[in-house]
């Protein structure tokens, strides 16, 4: 051993001793949540890992992300040389240059130009967070720190080298030229006869950057750099958009108040956060002044963790309330309401984190554990109890939509599919012009359908989301008995969120439909001939599209209603700026439609903004929720000429003329 090694080898095992121990102090901290299933079909969770983390597919979907994809990949390959150097610092006898030649001078021309791909990505995310931060708070010491130091790590690199290359021969330094160019160049810099000096310096140097970078993850927000692609692998394989089914019983708790109340998987969520702000930005609830910010929910369940954590661990009781207004750790009931459950924090994170289901949670136990809710949800859940239906209509007026209309009731065995029209659909007097056109267009192409009346309930979509599990799981039990004792298999909706809660929920019921969306039905009608238009509509004008988004991010419904309006005006949709999986919410999901915004501007107001910018003439949707929303929002712009149509008034004004 030499004499460096006699002091590096006990500061490198003591580093690793630290660096073991910090991880353990945290990664044990994720055991007092509850169990969860996140290990099944792990061939396919190994996929899916390498196509999102080492393949960084969600990281690169935006244009800054190539610049961490180049940190990304540039420390694998810097991981040969570091680890390398470690070995190297203990065993003089231990270096790449045992590796055959023409492999040996491959490899260093990877790391060399590696280390200035990684300087230049550095850098660039320094000017980025100076200049154009990605939200507000961006702008932190450790942030600067932690890149501070990866630029410390790389030119030291280059000094080590440079001064290396200084003591070769001419023929030496003609070859390092050729396969280490960069390091060459470092090496013009080196006054003649400091190379060991320079050499010295450089390589204390990187080896403190190298051990105080390691040793200080566990203890920042740089803690995804381990979890971020275990992360990726525990992802769930479907869409996250049903919650666990509960089972009811005496003395139970529901819902989550006390971080131990979270599953496993919610709690290294809350280590996988790289805190990029694409959740914050994509949020509607944040972009329009709520309390709510996907972001700093994940970072408060961080905060009560390690505060909380080591407590509860022990048999003991939390200190730091996850619920309430007691500051960082903590999570504002106001917050927890203010979520649209729209997924564009879920559908925006490059690691899937799972912020939705977590707010739902804490729902979930306001509702069923201490009856604290919005005063305005007190009528709704009422309703839907005593009438299965927002409004509290008496259910014999679910059918007065149809008095017009020949409409035949649901029989097993001869009708072949159920239209289950839905609340909206049965008993706004708007979206009843929907089911009108809607039926209207079933029976032009020859669909056999039928109802089920005034029989039909809620499917409980706004109960579920709003935490009144409970409620839901009567409702969803009830309607999973009525299917099957009519033999109902194949369902039409109108209700993107019917479409959702029947196809995704109710299979926690045991209850497997086939459930279509009316958009998709009728585009397929069309492309089969099936349904045949009198005449292209052509009076709509400028059309944009609005994408819903229980049809779009939760369901991947983004292509038949384009393919639609194409086939039914003759030209396809303008698109709004934000669209498909980034489209912007209407504000009444997750049972937001039933309550008041008090505080910031209202979503709906953003997004009819954003539409009008495109001055259309008419704006198409696909859900009732989102009808609503646009023809409220341009009634409080004054906006007379722009008007809102669902597809299915599109495709049935194709039908006749006049």
């Amino acid at each position: 051993m030499t004499p460096t090694s006699y002091i590096f080898t006990p500061i490198l095992l003591a580093s690793f001793l630290f660096f073991g121990w910090s991880c353990y102090r945290r990664f044990v901290l994720v055991t007092v949540g509850s169990a969860e299933d996140r290990f099944s079909n792990p061939g396919k969770r190994i996929g899916e890992m390498l196509l999102y983390a080492f393949g960084q597919k969600r990281v690169v979907s935006r244009p800054f992300g190539i610049n961490h994809f180049v940190i990304f990949w540039s420390f694998l390959i810097l991981l040969v040389a570091n680890g390398e150097f470690m070995l190297h610092g203990v065993f003089a006898g231990i270096s790449l240059t045992l590796l055959p030649e023409r492999l040996y001078l491959v490899v260093m021309l990877l790391i060399d130009l590696a280390s200035l791909l990684a300087l230049a990505a550095v850098v660039v995310a320094a000017v980025r967070r100076i200049i154009f931060p990605p939200y507000p708070t961006a702008r932190t010491i450790e942030a600067f720190f932690i890149l501070g130091l990866i630029a410390t790590l790389m030119l030291a690199y280059y000094g080590i080298n440079g001064a290396k290359i200084t003591t070769l021969d001419e023929g030496g330094r003609l070859l390092a030229q050729s396969w280490m160019p960069l390091s060459s160049f470092a090496a013009t810099l080196i006054p003649q006869g400091a190379g060991t000096l320079i050499y010295g310096i450089s390589w204390w140097l990187h080896a403190a950057a190298l051990l105080v970078f390691m040793n200080f993850l566990p203890y920042s927000k740089h803690m995804h750099i381990l979890t971020a692609i275990p992360n990726c692998f525990f992802r769930r394989l479907e869409k996250p958009n049903t919650q666990p089914r509960e089972e009811f019983a005496h003395g139970k708790s529901y819902g989550a108040d006390r971080i131990d109340q979270l599953t496993w998987k919610d709690l290294f969520d809350a280590y996988s956060c790289t805190e990029c702000g694409r959740c914050q930005n994509a949020c509607p609830a944040s972009a329009t002044g709520k309390p709510l910010n996907p972001r700093q929910v994940i970072h408060d369940l961080k905060t009560n963790l390690l505060a909380n954590g080591p407590l509860l661990r022990k048999g003991g009781s939390p200190t730091l309330p996850l619920l309430g207004d007691s500051g960082e750790g903590s999570i504002s009931e106001e917050a927890v309401w203010s979520c649209t459950t729209c997924g564009a924090c879920m559908e925006s994170c490059p690691v899937f984190i799972e912020q939705m289901p977590k707010l739902i949670s804490l729902r979930r136990h306001l509702v069923e554990m201490e009856s604290r809710f919005p005063e305005e949800l007190l009528n709704l859940f009422e309703n839907m109890e005593q009438r299965s239906n927002p409004w509290g209509i008496a259910p014999s007026e679910r059918t007065k939509w149809s008095s017009t209309l020949p409409v035949k009731p649901f029989v097993a065995g001869e009708t072949e599919y159920l239209l289950f029209v839905g609340c909206a659909g049965a008993f706004d007097s708007r979206n009843k012009q929907v089911t009108v056109a809607l039926a209207t267009v079933l029976d032009a192409a020859g669909v056999s359908w039928g109802i089920l009346g005034k029989d039909e309930n809620c499917c409980g979509d706004s109960l579920r989301r709003l935490g009144n599990e409970f409620a839901f799981d009567k409702m969803a039990t009830e309607n999973s008995r009525l299917f099957r004792e009519r033999g109902v298999t194949k369902v039409i909706t109108q209700c993107p969120h019917c479409f959702s809660t029947l196809k995704n929920d109710y299979r926690q019921y045991g209850l497997e439909l086939e459930v279509v969306h009316h958009t998709v039905l009728i585009n397929d009608l069309l492309t089969a001939g099936r349904l045949k238009l009198d005449h292209t509509v052509t009076d709509l004008g400028k059309i944009v599209f609005h994408d819903s988004c229980y049809l779009g991010r939760h369901n991947d419904v983004y292509d038949a209603p384009r393919q639609l309006l194409a086939q039914t005006t003759g030209h396809e949709p303008i698109e709004l700026p934000r669209n498909r999986e980034n489209s912007f919410c209407c504000g009444a999901g997750g049972g937001r439609m039933w309550l008041e915004e008090h505080t910031g501007t209202r979503i709906n107001h953003n997004r009819v903004e954003e539409a009008l910018f495109a001055n259309p003439d008419t704006i198409c949707v696909s859900c009732p929720y989102c009808l609503t929303m646009f023809e409220d929002g341009l009634k409080d712009k004054l906006s007379e000429q722009t008007r809102v149509r669902d597809l299915a008034e599109v495709v049935a004004e194709g039908l006749h003329r006049g």
